[in-house]
């Protein structure tokens, strides 16, 4: 892949963490990489933002490009309009990515919230983005309740479109997960129809950034360059039997 669109199944799942592995394992492998958000909200001009945060967890070598910055946590389009200032729009990430292609290796484009989230006030969303790149699309979600559903939805949508959903990584997998993300393992991939490529482990964001490197390669699948296996985690962290299991009983 030389352009790859990152998005969540939401707000507040991990995308950017997810996203500054895969940069810091594409350098790993010697790839250079560029990190385009199209639009950060909810940020102050002087304050720090994802692409900050890309920047220390993956290394100076990552080449970062903001197109919007809005100071209200709002999506894309109301918080431009609210702010006076002008959106973004799928044909100026396009041309971004289109310019920073011809002398990188991987162009990681994340969004903002989730896959439909709106740009302006058109309607454009994240979708537009990468159909314009034809780019294929990695879904970021959360492990317990409620992220089947997400994440069907966001992997319908892109099917919808005709656009490849690469895979799934779950953005903060915990130390003690309960019995429903435990059982989300087998169920996400099913529900789905997508590969699970990856979980990190929780406050990998506010590691180090030489353990915060070390960890990405740990935590995602080779497929985006690290050594993290699938069957094997999900071996460690399958469900107990259920009830009916143990004692012999037929449902």
């Amino acid at each position: 892949m030389s352009v790859l669109v990152v998005t969540g199944t939401g707000t507040e799942v991990g995308k950017t963490i997810v996203t500054a592995a895969l940069a810091a394992v594409a350098l790993h492998q010697g790839r250079s990489v560029a990190v385009v958000k199209p639009a950060q909200t909810g940020v102050a001009w002087l304050d720090a933002a994802d692409i900050d945060v890309v920047a220390r967890l993956a290394g100076e070598r990552v080449s970062c490009h903001e197109l919007g910055r809005y100071p209200e946590p709002l999506a894309p389009h109301t918080a431009a309009r609210r702010a006076g200032l002008a959106a973004v729009h799928p044909a100026d990430v396009s041309q971004r990515v289109d310019q920073l292609s011809t002398d990188h290796d991987l162009v990681l484009v994340e969004g903002s919230g989730g896959l439909l989230a709106r740009f302006d006030d058109a309607g454009a969303t994240l979708m537009d983005v990468a159909e314009l790149l034809d780019s294929p699309v990695l879904v970021v979600t959360h492990p317990g309740l409620g992220t089947l559903n997400a994440s069907a939805l966001t992997t319908e949508a892109l099917r919808h479109r005709l656009l490849r959903c690469v895979g799934l990584v779950i953005g903060s997998w915990p130390a003690d997960p309960d019995l429903a993300m435990r059982c989300n393992l087998t169920d996400l991939p099913d529900i789905t129809g997508a590969p699970l490529l990856g979980a990190l482990p929780p406050g990998s964001g506010n590691l180090p950034p030489g353990p915060f490197r070390a960890t990405a390669r740990a935590s995602l699948a080779p497929e985006l360059g690290g050594t993290w296996d699938a069957a094997r985690f999900a071996v460690r962290y399958a469900p107990p039997p259920c009830p009916a299991q143990e004692t012999g009983v037929r449902s």
